[in-house]
């Protein structure tokens, strides 16, 4: 706790930003109207400010500050529809009201029979073709090493709300430096707002072992049956302790690393040697769209 206390962030910090006067005028004061005129205008920056608000020595601030950040990030992370990646599996099964295309090859004898019988065809005479998507886990790696800016915290709350709102019942989210902290396990159920308050409470912490982080998402994901397995590093990949992790990399079924486009070079290195793919992003809602556009 005097810990948390010495890293807090003071309004006179948080005053370098020129639009924090107009979103809270005043100890404990959060005016949500102003808080969405700085988003309209910049959302990067508003963002940027709502996490290292989320840390304010101000603690009716800090906690305001949270709850619009929770019910904000789940909105945008909500914004848009998943597409299918063309990797599931065309099935044919009975009719129902509700999906599926008519097959009419398959449908054929049931609709001669009703013909033959002058009466209208019913939903069991019928086949309907239906993809179905695999089942998805996915496992969020998020890099507490070093210095937590409110630009990070941001991202990484809408990294957690993403791999929530995409897979709901199998997700985990675990922060790493060192040491790896489970904030959501596989099998645990939590709230999204809890989790993401949770997220905006890190603090930075310890040197990076990537190998360390690597294995413990293999070790999440292996206690999940879905078919495609994710595991999403953010991060820049640098290691400051522990092994080479190129072999933990190489043992995951599937990596995604999102890294910094300032500093994008051991991200890269990781992913060409050991598979997977890279975004490069600048800031928390380009990190959003690297999101929506990998895990699909």
């Amino acid at each position: 706790m005097a810990d948390d206390r010495r890293r807090s962030v003071s309004r006179r910090d948080l005053g370098r930003n020129d639009r924090f006067s107009d979103i809270s005028p005043d100890l404990g004061q959060l005016d949500p109207e102003a808080f969405d005129e700085a988003f309209e205008e910049s959302p990067d920056e508003a963002l940027d400010l709502l996490a290292k608000m989320s840390q304010a020595t101000d603690r009716d601030l800090s906690a305001l500050a949270r709850r619009l950040a929770g019910r904000l990030v789940l909105e945008l992370s909500r914004t848009g529809q998943a597409q299918s990646r063309g990797v599931g599996k065309l099935t044919i099964s009975k009719a129902d009201e509700n999906s599926g295309d008519l097959d009419i090859d398959a449908s054929l004898d049931g609709l001669v029979s009703a013909r033959a019988e002058r009466r209208p065809p019913a939903l069991d005479d019928l086949r309907a073709s239906r993809w179905l998507q695999p089942e998805t886990a996915i496992c969020l790696l998020v890099d507490r090493s070093g210095s937590m800016s409110g630009e990070r915290l941001a991202s990484a709350a809408l990294a957690a709300a993403v791999c929530a709102w995409r897979a709901p019942a199998r997700f985990s989210v675990l922060a790493f430096g060192d040491k790896v902290v489970e904030m959501k396990g596989m099998g645990q159920t939590r709230n999204t707002e809890g989790l993401v308050a949770d997220v905006l409470a890190l603090r930075g912490h310890g040197t990076t072992d990537v190998g360390l982080a690597l294995r413990a998402a293999k070790a999440q994901l292996a206690t999940s049956n879905a078919k495609r397995r994710i595991t999403i590093l953010l991060s820049d990949a640098e290691v400051t302790t522990g092994g080479d992790p190129i072999p933990s990399a190489k043992a995951l079924d599937e990596l995604i690393v999102i890294a910094p486009e300032e500093e994008p070079d051991h991200a890269r290195a990781l992913v060409e040697s050991a598979g997977g793919r890279l975004a490069e992003v600048g800031g928390p809602m380009s990190v959003l769209d690297a999101l929506r556009s990998v895990v699909q």
